[in-house]
This record gives C-alpha cells, sequence and structure tokens, in this order.
C-alpha cells in the first residue's frame, strides 16, 4: 500500500497565518536550487527578477520587488510591472561587491480595483453615486497611511469624491494624480511576502567583462636562454595594455619540483638544464607560498602587480592544488595524500597519461579539517600580495564542498575576489563549480566549430538557469591546447576564432603570445599539444614576427571597451543571413548585442570560411527596436570605418577574409 501524503494545513488559530492574504506569489526567477545558492551579478549590473504573482477573482494586483544588502534591516522597493498571463517583473542595480537579499512583495489593491470598476460604469453610462462615496471612504484610509503633505491632498481628493456635483466627483476620481498619491500609500495590511529571501552575490567589474593574456615569466629574460624574472616582466606590461588586455594571467609561480621533472615536449626524463612543468609546484625552496627563485622574490612580485594595476591591468595567479613529490606538504603532512601498498604515494594520472611529477591531494583525508584551513590559506596568502584573481587548475577533481566553503569564506572579508574555473569537464560538474561560488568557467566553445554548434551553445549558455549563474571566459587557445583547426597556420583562421571569443563573450582570454604570433605546430602524433611547449622549456618570442595578428586584437579590444553591447553575454540574438531565398549561409554567422540600458547595439557578422569570400542578406530584427520593417538606419564598421545606409529588415553582407573576416556593425536609427 502506497503511503498517503498529507499536505501540512495551516491552522485558522495560528498567529503568523493570516487567511485574508489571498495573493500568490511563485515561479520566481532567478531561484537558484530552491534558493539555496546565490545568483550572479557585478557592481552596476541590473538584476531582472520575474515572477508568477496572481489572485483569486478579478482584484488588482500590485507588486514591489525588495533588496537589500545581507545584513541589513532595511529593504528598499522597486516595483514590478505585469509582463502578460500573471507574470511580473522587476529590477534592481547592484551595488558595491558583496552578499545582498532579494525577495517580493505582492497585494491586492483595492483603489486600483475601485478604479477600474468605477472606470467601466461610467463608459456604461452607469450611476456612479455610490461607488463614489466608497472611493472617498478608501481615500480617506489612505490619508491615514500618508505623510502630511500628501495627506492633505489626499483629503482634498476625498471631499471631492464625496461632493455632490458628480460630473466634478467622476473627474476627481479619474484623476492620475490621485491614482499615484495611493499608489505611494498602498493598503499592504494583507501583503503576501514571498515564502523565501533569496540571495545575490555582487562581484566587482571583471567578474562580468574581461580580456585575459596567459604568458610564462620565465621566457622573458632580456638576455637569450636564461630565465626572465619579474623585474623582466614589468617591460612586457605596457605592450600587453597597449593591445587593449585588462588580466595578465600567470601560470603557477612557486618553486619546481626536481622528482620525476618532465623534460622537453613531456619527455619523462628531463636534462639537466630542463625547468621542469611549473604546475609541478613545490621543492626544498617551499611550496604554493613561495616563489620560484629564478623568478625573483615576494617583493619582486608585488612590485609587478602594482606596476600593472598602473596600467589598469589586474594580475590573476594559477592555482593548482597538486604537489611535486619534492612538497613540503609531502614530508609535513602525508595524510593528505593516497598512499599505495608498496609505501610510494599515488601520483596523478588520467589513464593512458600518466603525471608522476604531481601528486594529487586526497580530498577524503580524515584531516580534512586541516587540509581545507591550509588550502584556503594559500588564497588569503596572495591577497595580501594584491592578488584579487584567481585561475584555478582543474577544480573539478577537487571536493564540492571545499569550493563552496573557501569561496564564500573568503568573500566574506574579500568580496572583490574573482574565481575562474579550469574545467573542461562533463557539464553538470563545470555548472556545479559555477552554482558553488566560482565567478567565471572555462567552456566548450573551443570545440564549438561550426554555425550550428556555436548557436546552440550560446543559446544553452545564456537561457535560465545557466545565465543566472555560470559566465562563460571563451579562449580560443591555452598552453594545453592547440585546436586542430590552427594546426594548418592559417592566420586568417586565428583572427576569425578571435572575433568570435571576444563578441560573443564579454569574458576571453589567450594564451600569448602563441596566439597573436599564430604559432601552429602541434607535436606529431598528438592531438593538440603545442611542439616545444612553454610548459616544458623556456622559449625565446619574437613579438614583432611577421604575419601576426596583434593589429587586428588591439582594434577588437579597443572596440570591446567603447561599446557596452559588447561587455555582457546574455543579451544575445542570432540573425538570419541567406545565400539565396530560404537557404541559410552556414558560413556566416551573425548576431546583435544591445547593452543594459538599450543606447548600444553592436551587430557582429563573422565569416567561418577563412579561404572564401561569403555574402548573403540578412535579416535584421527591427521588431527587437519596434520599428516597423520598412525602418531605414544606419551600421558603422567599427572594423573598417564604412558606413552603410540600411533600408528594411533585409540587407545584404559580404565578407573577405582576405581583408577582414568580420564585420562589426554598430547601429544607429534616426
Amino acid at each position: 500500500m502506497n503511503p498517503t501524503f498529507r499536505r501540512a494545513i495551516p491552522h485558522y488559530s495560528d498567529h503568523k497565518f493570516d487567511g485574508r492574504q489571498r495573493v500568490v506569489i511563485e515561479n520566481v526567477s532567478p531561484e537558484l536550487h530552491g534558493g539555496k545558492y546565490p545568483a550572479k551579478a557585478v557592481e552596476g549590473e541590473r538584476l531582472v527578477v520575474d515572477a508568477d504573482i496572481f489572485v483569486d477573482g478579478a482584484d488588482a494586483v500590485c507588486a514591489a520587488l525588495c533588496f537589500r544588502p545581507s545584513g541589513s534591516a532595511e529593504w528598499q522597493r522597486s516595483p514590478m510591472v505585469s509582463q502578460g498571463n500573471d507574470r511580473w517583473q522587476g529590477s534592481f542595480t547592484a551595488g558595491f561587491p558583496g552578499i545582498y537579499e532579494y525577495t517580493i512583495e505582492a497585494w491586492v489593491d483595492h483603489f486600483l480595483t475601485w478604479k477600474k470598476g468605477l472606470t467601466k460604469k461610467i463608459e456604461a453610462g452607469q450611476n456612479v453615486s455610490l461607488d463614489l462615496e466608497i472611493g472617498a471612504l478608501l481615500v480617506k484610509e489612505g490619508v491615514a497611511r500618508a505623510g502630511k503633505a500628501e495627506a492633505a491632498k489626499l483629503g482634498a481628493f476625498a471631499s471631492l469624491l464625496s461632493s455632490e456635483e458628480r460630473d466634478k466627483a467622476a473627474a476627481a476620481a479619474l484623476d492620475r494624480t490621485l491614482e499615484q498619491l495611493m499608489e505611494s500609500n498602498p493598503d499592504k495590511a494583507r501583503a503576501t511576502l514571498y515564502e523565501k529571501v533569496l540571495g545575490l552575490t555582487v562581484e566587482q567589474k571583471k567578474a562580468g567583462c574581461s580580456a585575459w593574456y596567459e604568458f610564462f615569466p620565465r621566457s622573458w629574460s632580456t638576455l637569450p636562454g636564461k630565465h626572465g624574472t619579474f623585474n623582466d616582466c614589468n617591460r612586457l606590461l605596457p605592450f600587453i595594455a597597449g593591445m587593449g588586455f585588462d588580466v595578465v594571467y600567470l601560470p603557477p609561480i612557486h618553486p619546481i619540483g626536481y622528482t620525476k621533472r618532465k623534460g622537453k615536449n613531456n619527455a619523462l626524463v628531463a636534462a639537466p638544464d630542463d625547468p621542469g612543468s611549473c604546475w609541478a609546484i613545490g621543492n626544498l625552496d617551499g611550496g604554493h607560498k613561495a616563489v620560484h627563485p629564478e623568478l625573483g622574490t615576494i617583493k619582486d612580485f608585488t612590485a609587478f602587480v602594482a606596476a600593472a594595476e598602473e596600467l589598469g591591468i589586474s594580475v590573476a595567479l594559477d592555482i593548482a592544488f597538486q604537489c611535486s613529490p619534492d612538497h613540503p606538504y609531502v614530508k609535513d603532512h602525508p595524510q593528505w595524500f593516497k598512499w599505495r601498498p608498496d609505501g610510494t604515494v599515488q601520483f596523478a594520472e588520467n589513464p593512458p597519461k600518466r603525471y608522476e611529477d604531481i601528486l594529487p591531494i586526497d580530498f577524503e583525508s580524515a584531516d580534512w579539517q586541516n587540509l581545507w584551513i591550509e588550502l584556503k590559506s594559500i588564497f588569503l596568502f596572495w591577497i595580501d600580495k594584491g592578488v584579487k584573481i584567481f585561475r584555478v587548475d582543474n577544480p573539478h577533481t577537487k571536493a564540492f564542498p571545499f569550493w563552496e566553503w573557501a569561496i564564500a569564506s573568503i568573500r566574506e572579508e574579500h568580496p572583490d575576489t574573482v574565481f575562474l574555473a579550469e574545467a573542461f569537464t562533463r557539464p553538470k560538474l563545470m555548472a556545479r563549480l559555477a552554482v558553488v561560488g566560482y565567478s567565471q568557467s572555462y567552456s566548450y566553445f573551443t570545440w564549438r566549430n561550426n554555425k550550428h554548434e556555436l548557436q546552440q551553445y550560446l543559446l544553452e549558455l545564456t537561457s535560465p538557469p545557466l545565465k543566472h549563474f555560470m559566465r562563460p571566459n571563451f579562449w580560443p587557445n591555452t598552453p594545453d591546447i592547440l585546436h586542430e583547426e590552427f594546426q594548418t597556420g592559417d592566420r586568417n583562421r586565428f583572427i576569425i576564432r578571435m572575433v568570435l571569443a571576444s563578441t560573443l563573450s564579454s569574458n576571453y582570454g589567450m594564451y600569448g603570445p602563441a596566439y597573436e604570433l599564430c604559432e601552429y605546430l602541434p607535436v606529431p602524433g598528438s592531438r593538440e599539444d603545442y611542439l616545444d611547449s612553454e610548459k616544458y622549456e623556456i622559449r625565446q618570442w619574437d613579438i614583432d614576427r611577421p604575419g601576426n595578428i596583434r593589429a587586428e586584437i588591439t582594434r577588437i579590444n579597443r572596440i570591446r571597451k567603447e561599446n557596452s553591447a559588447l561587455q555582457q553575454t546574455s543579451d544575445i540574438t542570432f540573425v538570419r543571413i541567406e545565400a539565396s531565398p530560404g537557404q541559410e549561409n552556414d558560413q556566416l554567422m551573425g548576431y546583435l548585442k544591445r547593452s543594459d540600458d538599450g543606447r548600444n547595439s553592436i551587430l557582429t557578422v563573422v565569416s567561418l570560411d577563412s579561404s572564401n569570400t561569403q555574402g548573403g542578406w540578412l535579416r535584421f530584427p527591427l521588431e527587437r527596436f519596434n520599428m516597423p520593417h520598412d525602418s531605414q538606419f544606419k551600421v558603422e564598421d567599427l572594423l573598417s570605418g564604412i558606413h552603410y545606409d540600411w533600408n528594411g529588415e533585409w540587407n545584404y553582407v559580404a565578407v573577405n577574409p582576405w581583408i577582414i573576416p568580420a564585420h562589426i556593425f554598430r547601429v544607429t536609427f534616426p
């Protein structure tokens, strides 16, 4: 026999229950995991909240979105507006980084209900004498709720409604000023407050819009063949700022282990002068709270951070929770690692790959509390040195409860910290990392290459629920990933993918200078590994090498900074481009973005064909602007500087990849 489900019925004698609270509030969005996790915004961003709000019968309903910084006693309120079919929407602008709360309040508005009925009766020519008397009583009740100045105005209206001059009384009843006064002093004695107070994490602006540039400091010595230092890297900062990047990301800067050190091109045996992989962290010089001696000192690093900040660049550090066998943790805290029956420590592996130069940390350790405290202290150590942005290596291989606790507790003291999850893994794992606190997430962009794949992926990322908590950061390449698209050395292909990354997502990055120099040679027989990878050796780069795409990168980063439509990801509309009537051109992809305030609109058209000119008729969605289908408007190609007059919703576009494989149009209306 199946158990009987019995719903808890509130008893009428319960002082907390008021059966006269008739408004229903449900299906609130965003509400993540039933309200367990906060939604996300960046400072200055408008959070839009939707909900189903309705009441029995035909009474008028009013609703307000209530919000406040966490810990504040006072709610601020913003009116919600009906969108039809009992769906309501409200919004508020996020303040400084920190934790905020929001909920919804709704009530039956008896004055609006009365006015709606009165208007119908007047239009039908019915006698409304009694209705006006009822209205006068409602307004008098409003007098009691109002402040002195508004009470006087409402009192005057109440007198007019009670006037024996019915035409004059009816005119007063329909006066918009009266309605505004009653709106300002509503009767919320029986208002319904949504049963949950929901959270919102507000982060610094670079969590929402950023351009990342990754480089290996050890490759930037002024002397060929020598190990670079932080001081050497200071000369690189103006170059990076000049290209328009505002985040510099450094791979691990810590001492590198000697045991099982990898050689060039991931050789299992290193030569005596091979520097090893910087992800094999730790030796006698220290671990995660030390810097590699050949890079300099902690003081040199903080000077580098300060120099970057003067140029508007934030320094992001790689945090990789793994250890070389030589790391001090292995000796001092053996309980934090897995030991095999032969007395050796379990090294990292992803069969058939074996990473014998690193040991994974055991998050099922019996000493997990002390482990968590120590790992969190690594973040705090570098925050104290001026770092507020962290790229975390393989976070999906560490316990989710740890990230939830660590990120939340760090943000209690440092709300302006940003965390990027480097997790090319299963979708649900990526989403979990985002919902428990990560600001940004690496994505599948690198492996979304045709028009259909790209559009479907963006629609997934910009639709609920992901849009409320998972911010993608698009990288066309990383030190680990040289996609097969690039392995022919096709310069146009590098430009195409950079345009897509930087205009589809408000957060994007590249591993340089390999990308702007169009580095394309893979390890023979490998799928995506760079030949002579910087992960295992020191490189010397000629940043002015012919064929580089630095000018194109600089131009597009400037366009991003000058156009707020490109500084967000979620408002995107893909447009149809037809090669012939009814036949879509799969080699041209177009998409429209609008800024939050609607003042800036950018239409990007990218050719996915790096060799041939592609053209087609583009349908511009004039309906999004409430414009007739035959409207005339202007578009300016921000890449070429050419202006075009467009007529109606269909206009012809062509892209020649040998000039530049994209248009970035700024749209303006008369």
